[in-house]
């Protein structure tokens, strides 16, 4: 799970200023320090902090710099190289940070004192891990343990209270048995729990990366080797737990857990979530560019039939679904404005030439025909259509069309088999028919 780092702030009182400095090792590696306001919706820029050349910066902060959660984004891509803190106002946040040991506070109690809880439950885990690991069934020790486990996590939030951290703290507060349990029970418990402490309706947790953890965490980490049964139980607990009076955090967390199954290109489970509850909270949330997304994706699936769509030639006039004749079809969007389709529609013709048992499909995307029709007289093989109005032309977002040229790979009776996003991806794809 992504550590979050918290700070605290409150209205300052004093005629002192506060900043947020920290040094990044080594030095060579990094430019600058990018400090952002996060939010439920995403972070705001605040300002920048250039590093000198042992690899420290410093941002003053001001009055107008309100408390809450914010992000240090210190390379690219951000949203893979950021780490949260909290700042409360009233504490100067120094730390070092470097790619082998991450972020380690200097200054600010509040986050000195998130990272030392980690730390501690850290190894607490590590114990009852090892309790378990032995075979052990001694009740005295296990009560021993989570007698620490409960000592602990008591001492931390007295330590927090009336602190921002302690939403935090509190919101990780861990399953502890009043008995003795196997290792099954208590598995299954622990997993019970794993939500249940978490306010999703709290400011400060959705505007950190520890509800995405969290999350993201429940459904991919708590069961080992899982089934596609298996991860739908697990999403289905997270809509369940997750109220819709927190509809904006309910879809943006749905959302998350969708784009991971479709980077891990399982259509199965993205395509579940997007039927049972993502495109229904999209609509409710009044995300109509996401519902479109989620739409297009189904529409273009692997394994779904491709949508239909009208191909006009000055042979005749037919569609899609009523092609006959070949066993592969190659659909291919593209426009002739488009320097890499001109650059890839050669080789297009040249890979497939000797496969007679596929058949392109060009669609051209255009704003006037003119080019187009001079383009297309280079392609005699290939099957054209052209789609007027180029990105709105409705196809578009039937087949989610984000770029050009965009392949899709079509079976006999038009079932969608691959979706190569580049040309090597295709040669690839093609190779074996």
């Amino acid at each position: 799970m992504k550590k979050i780092f918290v700070l605290i702030l409150i209205l300052p009182f004093l005629s002192f200023a506060q900043s947020v400095k920290g040094n990044f090792s080594p030095a060579e590696d990094f430019s600058y320090a990018f400090l952002y306001k996060a939010t439920p919706d995403g972070a705001n820029y605040v300002n920048r902090g250039k590093l000198d050349s042992i690899g420290n910066f410093e941002i003053s902060l001001d009055s107008t710099v309100s408390p809450g959660i914010y992000k240090i984004v210190y390379a690219v891509p951000p949203e893979e190289n950021n780490f949260d803190f909290i700042y409360d106002g009233k504490e100067t946040v120094a730390f070092n940070f470097s790619y082998d040991k991450g972020v380690e506070f200097t200054e600010s109690e509040e986050n000195k004192l998130w990272n030392s809880y980690l730390h501690s439950m850290d190894m607490v885990n590590q114990t009852i891990s090892n309790y378990y690991s032995k075979g052990n069934t001694d009740e005295k020790g296990f009560n021993s343990i989570f007698k620490v486990v409960k000592d602990t996590q008591l001492a931390y939030e007295e330590s927090a209270n009336g602190k921002l951290v302690s939403a935090f703290i509190t919101a990780n507060r861990p399953y502890m048995p009043s008995q003795y349990e196997d290792i099954s029970t208590y598995s299954k418990h622990l997993k019970t729990h794993f939500l249940s402490q978490i306010d999703f309706g709290n400011y400060l947790l959705q505007s950190s990366s520890f509800l995405v953890d969290r999350v993201t965490g429940y459904v991919f980490n708590m069961v080992e080797n899982p089934s596609s049964a298996t991860y739908k139980a697990q999403v289905d607990d997270i809509a369940k737990t997750i109220s819709n009076n927190n509809l904006e955090i309910k879809t943006s967390l749905i959302e998350i857990l969708w784009q991971r199954f479709v980077s891990m290109e399982n259509h199965e489970l993205a395509n579940y979530i997007a039927d049972t509850y993502l495109l229904e909270l999209a609509n409710l949330a009044g995300k109509k560019v996401l519902a479109e997304t989620i739409t297009s994706y189904k529409n273009t699936s692997i394994g779904t039939k491709a949508p239909n769509f009208e191909i006009a030639s000055t042979q005749n006039t037919t569609n899609l679904h009523d092609l006959k004749g070949s066993d592969y079809y190659l659909l291919v969007f593209w426009s002739s404005g488009c320097g890499h389709c001109l650059n890839e529609l050669p080789k297009v013709k040249e890979l497939l030439a000797n496969k007679s048992n596929l058949k392109v499909v060009a669609f051209g995307l255009e704003e006037e025909p003119s080019k187009w029709n001079q383009e297309i007289t280079k392609y005699p093989e290939f099957l054209h259509t052209i789609g007027l109005g180029k990105w709105d032309n409705p196809i578009v977002k039937t087949y989610g069309i984000t770029a050009t040229p965009m392949y899709f790979l079509l079976s006999g009776t038009k079932i969608i088999m691959a979706k190569p996003y580049a040309y090597e991806d295709l040669e690839v794809v093609i190779k074996d028919l």
